[in-house]
C-alpha cells in the first residue's frame, strides 16, 4: 500500500495567504510564515495555489513561491495560474518539486504532453474535479504525470480505481471513521484540502491513527537513535552545520537527547546550550531557522554533520557563518574556489551594483542603458568567442568566454535569474 501523505493548501492572493479561493476579500497572512508553520507541524508537503488574475500578479506570486521554497525544506507543489509551458517552468525554477495541471482548464490540459516531455512525468501532477474526468483522461495521464489531485473529494474510491496514478483527495471535514476508510484504498496517496488545513495541528495524531489501523504513512525514521551515538563526558554530541546550497560550514553546536529528538521530529535544528544549560531552537528569537536536509554521523558515531537550509545568517554577530576570524594563511595562492562559488561571488557584485550604483562603473553603465544594450553586448561577445575559436591561441577563447559570462550575468541580474536556478535546470538535463 502507498505511504499516505498529508498536504495543506496555501492559496496565494496578492502576495498574501488566504484560507480559500472564495475568500479573497478577507485579510490574509504572511505566506512564508504560514509555510514555516506547516513544516513545523510535520506536514509532508505543501500545495501553493496561485490565484492571480494577470501576468503582473502572477510574476509577484512566483517571487513569493521562490521565497517559500528558499525558506522551507518541505516539498512545495505549485499550481493555479498556468496558461503555457513558460508558467510551469517558472514554478519549477522557483523551487517547486512539482507543478499541477488542472484538466478542467483547457489551456492546462492542452500542454500536459509538452511539459511532461520537457520536465519529466515525475515533475507533473494532474488535477481533476471528478472521478469521471480522471477516467476520461486516463490514457493521457498515463506516462505523463506521477499523481492526480481530486479537487472535490466526492468519489475518491471511484477515482482511485480508475486512475493510472495515485490520487490525493481534497476533502472537507469528515469523521475519523470515514477518514480511515478513505485512506485504506490502495491507490489513494493522501489527503489535502480544508480537512488538512483545519487540522494541521493534529497531523501527528492523524498519522498515529493511521498506524493503529495498519495504514502506512510517510515517515522519516532515523537510522540511529540517541543510544546508538557516542556522547562526550558531558553527555553531549557535537554538530557541524553546513549550508546545503553553498557547502559553507556555518557553525558548530551541541545536542543532548532532547535536542536530537526534537530536531528529528520537527525538521528544524535544535541544540543544547552549554552556557545556559538549556534547550534552544535555532532561530526562535531571530527568525534565522535552520531546516534539516540531511543528518549524517561520522565513522565513530560521535559527531553529526547537519546539512541545512539557512534562513538569514547563522552567527549571532549577524555574519553568515561563525567562521570568519582568519588565524593564519600560509598559502601564497588565492584560496581555491569551486566554480559555482566564483560565479556566485561575481554575480553578487553585479547585483550590488544594480542595487547600489557606483559612479564610473561599467556594470552600472549597462544597467542604465537598459536591456537592448545588454543584449547587444552579449551578442557581440558571443561572436568574439566564435572568432577566437578559429585562432591558434586557446587563451583568446578563455578571455572571450569570460567576457561573455560577465555580460550574461548582467543579463541574469537584469531579468532576476539566479545561478541556483541555472544550475538546477542543468542538473535536470
Amino acid at each position: 500500500m502507498i505511504e499516505k501523505k498529508f498536504m495543506p493548501v496555501l492559496y496565494l492572493h496578492h502576495k498574501q495567504a488566504i484560507s480559500a479561493p472564495d475568500r479573497t476579500a478577507e485579510p490574509g497572512c504572511d505566506p512564508v510564515k504560514l509555510a514555516e508553520r506547516y513544516q513545523a507541524l510535520n506536514c509532508d508537503r505543501l500545495y501553493v495555489c496561485d490565484l492571480s488574475a494577470d501576468d503582473v500578479s502572477h510574476d509577484e506570486a512566483i517571487d513569493v513561491i521562490k521565497e517559500i521554497c528558499s525558506n522551507v525544506a518541505l516539498s512545495v507543489i505549485g499550481g493555479g495560474n498556468i496558461h503555457r509551458m513558460e508558467d510551469v517552468k517558472k514554478l519549477l525554477y522557483a523551487g517547486c518539486r512539482q507543478a499541477v495541471l488542472d484538466l478542467s482548464q483547457p489551456q492546462q490540459a492542452a500542454i500536459l504532453e509538452e511539459v511532461s516531455l520537457k520536465f519529466g512525468q515525475e515533475r507533473i501532477i494532474v488535477g481533476a474535479d471528478s472521478p469521471a474526468a480522471i477516467a476520461a483522461a486516463k490514457d493521457k495521464i498515463r506516462g505523463r504525470a506521477c499523481e492526480a489531485f481530486l479537487f472535490h473529494g466526492a468519489g475518491i474510491r471511484e477515482a482511485a480505481l480508475v486512475s493510472p496514478v495515485p490520487v490525493t483527495a481534497f476533502l472537507p471535514e469528515v469523521s475519523l471513521e470515514k477518514l480511515i476508510e478513505l485512506l485504506s484504498f490502495a491507490n489513494v496517496g493522501g489527503l489535502s484540502g480544508s480537512l488538512i488545513n483545519d487540522n494541521a495541528d493534529n497531523i501527528g495524531a492523524l498519522k498515529q491513527l493511521c498506524r493503529e489501523n495498519g495504514i502506512p504513512v510517510m515517515e522519516r525514521k532515523p537510522a540511529y537513535c540517541w543510544e546508538d551515538l557516542k556522547k562526550g563526558p558531558d553527555g553531549l554530541i557535537p554538530v557541524v552545520v553546513q549550508d546545503v546550497k553553498t557547502d559553507a560550514v556555518l557553525m558548530v553546536a551541541y545536542m543532548n537527547r532532547e535536542a536530537y529528538e526534537r530536531t528529528l521530529e520537527s525538521g528544524r535544528m535544535h541544540y543544547y546550550s552549554r552556557s545556559r544549560k538549556s534547550l534552544w531552537l535555532k532561530g526562535e528569537t531571530s527568525g534565522h531557522y535552520q531546516y534539516v536536509h540531511l543528518l549524517t554521523a561520522d565513522c565513530d558515531l560521535d559527531t553529526i554533520l547537519a546539512k541545512v537550509t539557512q534562513v538569514g545568517n547563522a552567527c549571532h554577530t549577524g555574519a553568515y557563518s561563525c567562521f570568519f576570524n582568519e588565524i593564519q594563511n600560509r598559502s601564497d595562492k588565492k584560496e581555491a574556489h569551486n566554480p559555482l562559488r566564483v560565479f556566485e561571488e561575481v554575480f553578487s557584485v553585479i547585483e550590488d551594483r544594480k542595487a547600489h550604483p557606483k559612479e564610473g562603473s561599467y556594470t552600472n553603465y549597462l544597467f542604465d542603458k537598459g536591456l537592448d544594450k545588454i543584449l547587444k553586448k552579449l551578442g557581440e561577445e558571443a561572436t568574439e568567442i566564435v572568432i577566437a575559436a578559429k585562432n591558434p591561441n586557446p587563451n583568446e577563447v578563455k578571455y572571450e568566454i569570460s567576457d561573455f559570462l560577465y555580460h550574461m550575468m548582467v543579463l541574469m541580474a537584469e531579468r532576476g535569474i539566479t545561478w541556483e536556478e541555472i544550475t538546477q535546470e542543468l542538473a535536470k538535463r
